[in-house]
C-alpha cells in the first residue's frame, strides 16, 4: 500500500490532485484509516494514477477521463480510442482558432507599434549603495528564464523623479522594490527614503533636460548581477541611463552595457488589485514546513494565521508552488499575506515598507 504522499510522488499527480480526484470519485483510495483519515492506495492503482496524470496534462475534460479510466479498467478496446481521438480533434480545432485570434492580436500590436514614436531617454541618479543592493536582492529571484520571453530575463528600472522602482517577473510571480536618490545612507530595505532626501545632482527627464520625468529601461540579468557585485561597501552609486545604455559607477569602479530592447509589461497595471484580507505570517514556521515539501503544489490554509495544510481543514485553502513561496519569504522575518480570493494573486508585503512587495500566482487545487 502507498500513502498519499508516496502515491503523489510516484504518479506525478501531487497530493492536492489526489485529494481532488478522491472527492470527485475518479481515483478513490483503496483504504482510508477511520481514525486518522489518511488515504492508502493499492499497488495496482499506480498505473491508473499515472494514466490519469497523462490525461490531465493533455487537457482532457474530467467527464471523459472518467470514461477512459472505466474503459481501461474494464478492458474496453473500442471506447477508449474513440475518446482519445475525439479529444485530439477538439485540441486541433481549438489550436486553429487560437492561431487565428493570435494573428489578429499581432496585427493590432503591429499597428500600435507603427503609430508610436520613442524618444531617447536620459536619466542620472545618485543612489545609496545599500539601498540599491537591497532592492536588487529583493527582486532578482523573480526574473524569468524563458528564452521565448527575453524581456522578462532582466530587471526593470523605472525612474520617476528621485525614486527608482525595480521590478522582475517570470509571469508566475512578480517582485517590486524601491529606493530613492539621497546623499545619506538609507535603511537596508532601500524603501524608506523620501523625495525630500534627494540630492541636487539627480536628474531624470526623457528629453535629457532634467526636471523629474519618467524613464524606464530593462537591464539584462548579467548586467544587473554585475551591478550588484559592485555594491559591497554601501558607498553611493551613480546610475546613468542614456538611450539604451545603462551604467553604474561607485568608488571609481563601473559597469555598463546595453538594455533589453523590448518593452517591459506595465507592472503598475498588474498591481491594481482589490483590497484583501491581511494575515500575519510565521515566517520561520512556514520555512520549516515548506522545506520538507517534495510536491510541486502545497496547500496554504488561511484562518487567523497561515499554515501549510496536509488534510482538509477549516478556512480558505489556496495552492502555491512551495519553491516560489520560499523565495518570496526571503524578504524578511516579519511579513504579511494579503488574500483577495482563490484565483487572485497572493500579495506578500512587509508592514514597515510601503513600496516593496511580491505577487505570487496561486496554483489550482482542482487538478
Amino acid at each position: 500500500m502507498r500513502s498519499i504522499g508516496e502515491m503523489g510522488r510516484d504518479s506525478g499527480l501531487g497530493v492536492s490532485a489526489l485529494r481532488f480526484y478522491d472527492r470527485a470519485g475518479v481515483l478513490v483510495p483503496a483504504w482510508v484509516d477511520p481514525a486518522t483519515g489518511y488515504r492508502w492506495y493499492a499497488p495496482e492503482q499506480l498505473g491508473e494514477a499515472r494514466l490519469l496524470a497523462r490525461l490531465r496534462r493533455s487537457g482532457m475534460p474530467l467527464a471523459d477521463i472518467r470514461l477512459v479510466l472505466a474503459g481501461w479498467a474494464g478492458g474496453d478496446t473500442g471506447l477508449v480510442p474513440r475518446l482519445l481521438d475525439g479529444h485530439l480533434r477538439r485540441l486541433e480545432s481549438g489550436l486553429a482558432e487560437a492561431r487565428e485570434e493570435l494573428s489578429a492580436v499581432r496585427a493590432l500590436l503591429g499597428h500600435k507599434e507603427t503609430s508610436m514614436t520613442t524618444a531617447t531617454a536620459t536619466a542620472r541618479l545618485t543612489l545609496p549603495g545599500a539601498g540599491l543592493a537591497a532592492a536588487l536582492d529583493a527582486v532578482r529571484y523573480a526574473a524569468g528564464t524563458d528564452p521565448e520571453l527575453p524581456v522578462l530575463g532582466g530587471i526593470h528600472f523605472d525612474i520617476e523623479g528621485d525614486a527608482l522602482h525595480l521590478v522582475a517577473t517570470d509571469r508566475y510571480r512578480m517582485a517590486v522594490a524601491r529606493t530613492s536618490a539621497t546623499g545619506a545612507a538609507t535603511p537596508a530595505d532601500g524603501a524608506a527614503a523620501t523625495a525630500s532626501d534627494s540630492t541636487s545632482d539627480s536628474a531624470c527627464d526623457p528629453a535629457g533636460h532634467g526636471g523629474g520625468g519618467r524613464v524606464q529601461v530593462t537591464v539584462p540579468l548579467p548586467l544587473a548581477d554585475a551591478m550588484r557585485a559592485l555594491l559591497t561597501d554601501g558607498a553611493p552609486a551613480r546610475l546613468t541611463v542614456d538611450g539604451g545604455r545603462v551604467e553604474l559607477e561607485t568608488q571609481g569602479r563601473q559597469v555598463a552595457g546595453q538594455s533589453l530592447g523590448e518593452d517591459f509589461p506595465d507592472y503598475r497595471r498588474l498591481t491594481l488589485l482589490p483590497e484583501g484580507r491581511r494575515l500575519p505570517l510565521d515566517v520561520p514556521a512556514l520555512r520549516r514546513a515548506l522545506g520538507g515539501q517534495e510536491a510541486e503544489v502545497c496547500v496554504l490554509v488561511l484562518t487567523d494565521t497561515v499554515t501549510v495544510g496536509d488534510e482538509d481543514c477549516a478556512g480558505d485553502r489556496v495552492g502555491v508552488n512551495p519553491a516560489y513561496l520560499l523565495d518570496a519569504l526571503a524578504a524578511g522575518e516579519e511579513l504579511l499575506l494579503e488574500y483577495i480570493g482563490p484565483k487572485a494573486p497572493l500579495v506578500l508585503l512587509r508592514p514597515d515598507v510601503e513600496d516593496a512587495f511580491s505577487l505570487l500566482m496561486p496554483v489550482s487545487l482542482e487538478a
